[in-house]
Parts: structure tokens; sequence; C-alpha cells
């Protein structure tokens, strides 16, 4: 496959995780963000959900058609990382659930921690490659 469209095709798959969470966030989803953020101990949670919905709208698109890419790439990664082991570390347990249930619940939570950190390590390839010949960062190149 050619540098390019792997590139290309990397960044959309990459961009495919953000873009619709950020959305998803703003289409009602920033009282369920909040909460987890306010469960985290972090301070204003609903500030918070707000910035990382808008964040993960405008890093996708910008990885997505290959803007500033490394930059994006590198705060995706960061996000990705502070994300993983603060929201994704450790042991479910809800009230009323029987065990094995929070069993699962904590396995899916260390899937999604493993994703995360996987999805890191994509971003930080992608820096390091930077957004390849087709995309908007190329195209900036050669104006």
């Amino acid at each position: 496959m050619p540098n390019a469209l792997s590139l290309l095709l990397g960044r959309a798959l990459l961009a495919a995780v953000f873009i619709p969470a950020g959305l998803q966030k703003l289409m009602g989803g920033i009282d369920g963000t909040a909460g987890m953020i306010a469960g985290a101990g972090l301070p204003a949670a609903t500030a918070l959900a707000w910035a990382a919905a808008i964040f993960e709208i405008v890093a996708g698109l910008a990885v997505l058609v290959g803007f500033q890419t490394r930059i994006a790439s590198v705060l995706l990664a960061a996000f990705c990382l502070f994300t993983a082991f603060m929201f994704h570390n450790g042991p479910i347990t809800m009230p009323d659930f029987p065990d094995a249930a929070n069993g699962m619940l904590t396995l899916f939570n260390q899937i999604m921690m493993f994703k995360n950190i996987g999805l890191a390590g994509g971003f930080l390839v992608l820096a390091g490659a930077g957004a390849g010949a087709w995309s908007l960062d190329a195209r900036g190149a050669k104006a």
C-alpha cells in the first residue's frame, strides 16, 4: 500500500474514534461526561466535559484532513494517556450489582485503558510520520 494511502486511512481511522465521541457529548452526553469527570475528583466537571467534547471534534477533524497533524497527534496522544489512567484504571464496583457483573465492568474498563494506550501509540507514530501527501499539511508545504 502506498505511504500516502496508508497515512490517509490511518488518519481517518484514528479520527473515527474522536469525532463521533465529541459529537455524542455535545448531543446530550455532557452530563454523563461531567459526572464521570466529577467522579474522578476533577474540578469544574461541566466545563471540562465541554472542553473535552470540543477538543475531540476539533483535533479529530485536524487529523482527518491532515491539518497541523503533528501537533494534533501529540495532543491526542496525551489526551488518550490522561483518560486511560484517570478514568479507566482500576476496578469498577457498582452498588447492588452481582460480583460477576462488576467483574465484567472491570474487565471492560481495563480493555478501554489499553485501547487508549494503543491509540496514543498510533498518534505518536502519526506525529513522527506526518500527515502524508494527501493532507492539508502537504498542500500548505507546496504553497
